[in-house]
């Protein structure tokens, strides 16, 4: 019988979080699957989650929502993450 050892980290995607838009604003914060928090520079608290999207776990779709119902949505792939929020803002950042 062969053994190995179990992943002390969850399945989960996730990790350090930091994205960034055309008018340098930045949002950061950190999280596992279905719980992530963000905070962006004005103190607005972003939650959130990631989910693996198709059965390679090669992209992983992120929804955010804060406190006044604002919404931010993207996916990642092997190249970062792309966000848009409602209003057609594009949001790049990355993963740690």
């Amino acid at each position: 019988m062969i053994y190995r050892k179990r992943s002390l980290h969850s399945s989960s995607p996730g990790g350090f979080f930091r994205f960034q838009n055309d008018r340098k604003s930045s949002v950061y914060g950190f999280g596992h699957g279905d719980y992530i928090r963000l905070r962006d520079e004005f103190g607005t608290v972003w939650r959130g989650t990631a989910e693996y999207e198709g059965s390679d776990h090669s992209t992983v779709r992120y929804r955010f929502r804060d406190e006044k119902g604002r919404t931010i949505s993207g996916i990642s792939d092997s190249y970062g993450v792309i966000l848009r929020d409602e209003k057609g803002n594009t949001w790049r950042g990355f993963v740690d």
